[in-house]
């Protein structure tokens, strides 16, 4: 057995997509909502039996590699090592091929380059002024200086560029697609200069990218920079700490979310290390998932500015979608965290301790800037809280909140709810696209059940003479599904059917196909007797759509032909067509 065969046979599938989805038993299979189109009702279909899964809306599918690839966004190799590593496989083969390699060539690359940093903070006079900043002004010691990687760029231009090329072997052109370096008449230059240095990861532990700290106050260069988009680091897509923190993130069931890097390395200091940075305050989607997995609660600690107010804002709706339990953290004096722990930590634990609920963090903080008692306070209450209030899907909590704020401003929970329906229709909200399947026509479909209803049955064989008694001539539109069935039949012809040795003489070519009927749900059904009647409907059905559109195509070409073509062309038209016509009349009598 080769070692991608070791690894599917070692990995379950249920229990791998349970790391990344609910799901939920039905049946012999288990559902869930599909993480690659958005939908409501349950698509997501995975079966222990068969160690594969399919959605019905997007109709992707396939097994354990396939779906780590889907979701992390990565090539095979990638999904093979870290299924391996979860397997407890070595890998004695070399996989490495492609954009695969091409990611790897960069993880290591920026390993070294953090090394580089790190080193010459901690370890090399060019770094002494900055760790003097970093211990003195901003109070990190040297185990959490270590913990999180931190560095330094030095002034001069091309120092990590000179030690990667000539000291580690690399190409200008790595250097240039890690984002390290930029070219100026000819010669690279190091892309961070004199600033901190601070590593950013993703949840795998590798090193994608970095941000860059300026020390001084200037006002001529941005505070911060981070590395340019690359093969293996998009900002939407990670957080500053999540590899420190995602065993406390686990072990406490909650995350705090942070604006800055600083925030997080001062909340660890004080023992609360299930923190972690949002970059830029702009929570996408991406992140979203990823905290999903790890927890279903997160605390929002940004600052108290509009800016991070507005940032918070933004974020309840990508939290409510993924269903996540959201509080907010308030620090004292709208201080931002980092202030906060360094004048008082205890204070600042006290505030972790009394999170709030975000909806009644923002019905306090309206009620704070408005009087409720006037007309115009009420309105403008209403304006900021009621289009956020609509977003809750838990109708039931929905109503209390809304209980909430009819009490706090009284008004009329009934009111409130007329209200908040008439802002949901005015309110011009940029939706992200809704996945819209692939519109299939009725044969298509049919085509799907019917190859579902054969072989999910525990004896095909006469279904398979019952349907060939409706479909000898048919044309099928889906090609893989009459191989499929024309195989079954020629196998129980010949031997007693087993599902096993089916699929394992199944051609590559068709085994999506038959994935996809396997999985597919059926109706249940009372009996043998009303299984075999819903088989011969379905066929029935077939046949009909069939003929209808043989008679259809005749029709046109007698049309043609009364123009245009010879008498005998038409006489033998003619004749198909009473055929046809002789064959629906009697399909319609059955």
């Amino acid at each position: 057995m080769d070692q991608v065969a070791q690894v599917r046979q070692k990995i379950d599938i249920v229990n791998l997509i349970q790391e990344y989805l609910p799901l939920k038993k039905t049946g012999r299979n288990f559902k869930t909502n599909c993480p690659f189109h958005g939908e409501k009702t349950p698509s997501f279909v995975v079966s222990p039996e068969r160690q594969i899964w399919h959605c019905f809306g997007c109709h992707k599918g396939g097994d354990v590699f396939t779906f780590l690839m889907e979701y992390e966004h990565i090539e095979f190799p990638e999904a093979l090592r870290i299924l391996a590593d979860k397997a407890g496989i070595a890998l004695k083969q070399q996989f490495d091929t492609g954009v695969t390699s091409r990611k790897e060539r960069l993880y290591g690359i920026n390993r070294l380059a953090a090394e580089f940093y790190h080193y010459l903070l901690t370890k090399h006079t060019l770094g002494k002024d900055a760790l003097s900043y970093l211990t003195k002004n901003r109070h990190i010691t040297l185990a959490a200086l270590k913990t999180f990687q931190l560095g330094y760029a030095p002034k001069m231009g091309n120092a990590l560029v000179t030690y990667l090329l000539k000291k580690k072997g690399y190409k200008r052109e790595d250097v240039l697609e890690a984002g390290l370096a930029y070219e100026r008449n000819g010669r690279l230059y190091d892309f961070f200069h004199d600033r901190i240095i601070f590593v950013l990861t993703d949840h795998r532990d590798n090193v994608v990218g970095f941000s860059g700290r300026i020390m001084s106050q200037r006002t001529d260069t941005s505070k911060y920079i981070n590395t340019r988009e690359t093969l293996i680091y998009h900002k939407g897509m990670t957080f500053f700490g999540f590899n420190i923190a995602k065993e406390a993130i686990k072990k406490d069931g909650e995350v705090i979310l942070m604006e800055g890097e600083f925030d997080v390395i001062s909340s660890f200091q004080q023992g609360v290390s299930n923190v972690v940075a949002v970059k830029g305050t702009a929570l996408t989607d991406d992140q979203v998932n990823l905290l999903s997995r790890f927890t279903q609660k997160v605390a929002i600690c940004f600052d108290m500015d509009r800016a991070g107010q507005d940032a918070l804002r933004r974020s309840i709706p990508l939290l409510e979608k993924k269903n996540l339990q959201t509080t907010v953290i308030v620090l004292p004096n709208g201080k931002d965290p980092d202030d906060s722990i360094q004048e008082n930590p205890i204070t600042y634990k006290k505030a972790v301790k009394e999170e709030i609920n975000v909806y009644e963090f923002l019905l306090r903080e309206a009620l704070h800037k408005w009087d409720a008692t006037t007309v115009e306070g009420k309105r403008a209450i209403t304006a900021e809280v009621l289009p956020v209030y609509g977003l809750i899907e838990n109708e039931i909590v929905k109503e209390h909140f809304l209980n909430e704020l009819s009490q706090a401003i009284d008004t009329s929970s009934e009111s409130l709810q007329k209200e908040m329906n008439k802002q949901k229709k005015q309110q011009l909200i940029k939706k992200e696209s809704v996945f819209t399947p692939t519109p299939r026509i009725r044969e298509e479909v049919l085509e799907e059940y019917i190859t579902a209803l054969i072989i999910q049955a525990e004896d095909p064989k006469p279904l398979l003479i019952l349907v060939d008694s409706f479909l000898a001539t048919y044309i099928w539109q889906v090609a893989s599904y009459q191989k499929i069935l024309k195989r079954l039949e020629d196998m129980v012809a010949t031997t007693v059917y087993s599902q096993e040795g089916f699929v394992a003489a199944l051609p590559q070519e068709l085994e999506s196909a038959f994935d996809t009927c396997f999985l597919l749900p059926l109706p249940v059904f009372s009996d043998k007797e009303r299984y075999t009647q819903e088989v011969k409907q379905v066929a029935k059905e077939l046949q009909q759509l069939f003929v209808r559109a043989q008679i259809k195509r005749i029709g046109d070409a007698i049309k043609k032909q009364e123009k245009e073509g010879t008498v005998e062309e038409l006489e033998t038209l003619q004749e198909q067509l009473s055929q046809f016509v002789g064959l629906l009349s009697q399909k319609n009598e059955s």
